[in-house]
Formats: structure tokens, sequence, C-alpha cells
């Protein structure tokens, strides 16, 4: 299988890989887009990359074996090679202070001071390597009476708060449905190791970065966040519905649901009166947003019969011929086959010598660079494929 072309933003930058599970491979997996070569370090006492078997699904393999490239383990691992290496061996310590001497970035999310026994810590590593940005990720970060415990996903939102604010009023407290505190740490990450990257092109000096996904999560309660830091009151979970814009929520139409996002009072009057309830758009509780936010409840159960009579395409082309923001409330299905996902390649597939078919699924790259494509270089690879010929470049190199 031929390799595809790099002239990315960061085509020339190596990174070295010591992360596993998803924030930090989400960082590396967006670096080697934007050209980075990734070196992803796998234990090979563990099998590498825990996600490995987080299935099914598993990619069939070529060969008849069995798989190791898990849907999971795919969501966060193109574009890398996997190297096997015990770090709990001094030749493998070795070989990570090797690769780490010929890498501009290192990432690891091991436990706060797990990596000193090893002598592969940032203080153990800087003075040898003073251009290194070193990058850490963990759950709670590696200061605080926190910093020792373990961080998971759900540990993270439901420590950051963003559980007390999702879900049904009634309900129980409510995860995001994907493992968005790992994902928005590693989108963290990755803009802290460029910004790191630009102060050492331009002094020379590297540095560590300390990032945890409590830290991020909180970072991202955004406008609820400062609305309890202004106020002191608890914000209150609101299923779908916005805390700071009403009508603004999901509702269901005669044939599935629709959302609605009436953002000022003009697409309003113009919203009431599409539905035939025009003569309320100048009541005085609904006329202006504060106003429509101290009536909700009424406004929406004025508003909601009439949605659910009529059938969503119907409610969708009325709202955009008015100029009103609606959407579908699409399956899975209905975004992967859809006319815009096409458009902007965000299911494209990778060619695979391992995979049965020849291809492997991935999800695109938001970004789009006029001058920089990111590109899809390289499957997800089974564990180790690349030692042999990372540790061979690292020989001619030294």
């Amino acid at each position: 299988m031929s390799e595809t072309p790099v002239n990315g933003p960061l085509h020339g930058l190596k990174v070295l890989d010591l992360s596993r599970i998803l924030a930090g491979p989400t960082c590396t997996q967006l670096l080697g887009d934007m050209g980075a070569d990734v070196i992803k370090i796998e234990n090979p006492r563990t099998g590498g990359d825990d996600t490995r078997a987080w299935g099914p699904p598993y990619v069939e393999m070529a060969d008849g074996s069995d798989s190791d490239i898990s849907a999971y383990f795919i969501c966060a691992n193109r574009n890398k090679r996997s190297v096997s290496v015990d770090i709990s061996t001094p030749e493998g310590q070795q070989v990570i202070r090797d690769l780490a001497a010929d890498a501009d970035v290192l990432i690891e999310n091991f436990k706060p001071g797990s990596l000193a026994k090893y002598g592969l810590d940032y203080a153990s590593l800087k003075d040898d390597l003073p251009g290194l940005v070193y990058c850490s990720i963990s759950g709670y970060g590696q200061t605080g009476p926190n910093a020792s415990k373990p961080g998971y996903d759900l540990m993270a939102q439901g420590y950051g708060g963003i559980m007390s604010l999702t879900g049904e009023p009634e309900g129980e407290p409510m995860k995001v449905g994907v493992g968005i505190a790992d994902v928005m740490c590693g989108m963290y990450a990755t803009t802290g190791i460029l910004a790191a990257l630009r102060h050492r092109d331009a002094t020379g000096e590297g540095q560590q970065i300390d990032i945890a996904l409590v830290d991020s999560q909180i970072a991202w309660l955004i406008n609820e966040g400062v609305n309890y830091r202004v106020s002191g009151e608890l914000p209150k979970r609101r299923g779908n519905g916005h805390p700071n814009i009403v009508p603004y929520k999901t509702c269901a139409a005669s044939d599935g649901h629709v959302i609605l996002a009436v953002g000022n009072d003009t697409q309003f009057q113009r919203f009431m009166t599409w539905l035939g309830l025009g003569e309320h758009a100048s009541d005085p509780r609904y006329a202006t947003n504060p106003a429509r936010l101290e009536n909700r409840d009424t406004l929406y159960a004025m508003i909601e019969p009439e949605l659910a009579k009529i059938p969503m395409a119907e409610i969708i082309s009325g709202l955009e011929a008015i100029k009103v923001p609606v959407g579908p409330v699409n399956t899975l299905d209905q975004v992967m086959e859809s006319d815009q996902v096409a458009a902007r390649n965000m299911a494209p597939g990778l060619p695979s010598d391992d995979a049965a078919d020849g291809v492997i699924p991935v999800l695109g790259n938001p970004l789009n660079f006029s001058a920089t494509p990111v590109t899809y270089r390289r499957a997800p690879p089974r564990f180790g494929a690349d030692t042999d010929a990372v540790l061979a470049e690292l020989k001619r190199k030294m």
C-alpha cells in the first residue's frame, strides 16, 4: 500500500506518543492528520492500547487472525506507527529516551509520578532535551489534592459538573453520549502543544504542559458555568432546552423530532405567525426573550402540540423559508448517508492491507486548509506493526 504524500502544516514534526485510550490519542491523531510523524508506543505485556480490545465491532482481518483493530481503536489512531516497547525494562527505557531525543513532542497520560521510576518523566528528560515539548494528560492534573486519583471520562463528567446539567428535569444526571471530556481534553492538549512549539521555535526552550480531564471539562461549562458564578444559582437540567434562549429545544413533529432554535424576537414573531399563533407574538409574556425565559413552560405548552401535528419535512421547509433556524434530529445512518457528509468528506475510508475488504472506515477531520490540507496517510495499525522499521530508522540516526 503506497502512502499519501504529506504537505500538511506539521510536516516534519515528530511526535512520540506514550498515551492510550482516548484523550491523548485524539490529540496525536489530530497532529498526525496535519502531517506530523506520530510514533505510538504500545506495551507488549498488555497487547497494546486498551481500546484495541474494546469491541465488538472489530475490523475483519485479511489473514483470518483475531482482530486487534476495534472500532473504538480506529476512532483515534490513524496516521500513526505502532511500536512495541516495554518501558518497565532498562532496554525499553533507553529506546524511549532515544526516540524522545529525535522527537519534537512527547505526550503521555500516565498517573502523575508514574514515569519517574523509569526516568521518563519531564524532570528526568528536560536537561538532556531542553527543546522537548512534553505534554502530560491526567485525570486531575499534576498538582492538587486529587492528583493521585485515576481519571476516566465518566468520572470527569461527574466531578466537573456537566452531568448535573444534562438530562431531563426530573430524570437522573446524564453523561454525554460519547467520551466528550476525553475528546475536549485532547483538543485543548493539541492547542497547548502548538503554542508551546511556537515558543520553542522562537526561543529554543521546551516545556511541560500539564492538562487534566477535569480542568478541561470545567473550562467548557462555558455559559452555564459563568451563569452560576455570576448569579450564585445552581442551574437546572432542562433536557434539550437552552438555559438562556426560548424557544430553543428539540420538539416532536408528527413523524420524528426537529430542533427549533429561535434566536431573537424578530424570528419569534415570524415563527409564531407561521405556526398560526401570531396573536401571541406580541403578548408581554412572550414578546421578548427575557419574558419567554420566565414563561417557558406556558409557551412550550402552547407551541408543542401544534408542532406535533406537522411532519418533520414540512416544519423544516416552512421555517427555513422564513429564515427561522430549524433542523432535523438525524440518526447515524442518516448522517453518514447525507449529501452534506459526502460533500465535506466526513466519512472517508482508508486503504488497509490488514482489513479483509481492504478498507478501514473512519470519521473525517473537520479542518480544511486551503494550502496544506489534512491527509489520511495511514490506517490504524496493528499492534507493533512498525517496531522494526522505526527502530531501524533510529539506529541509522545514532
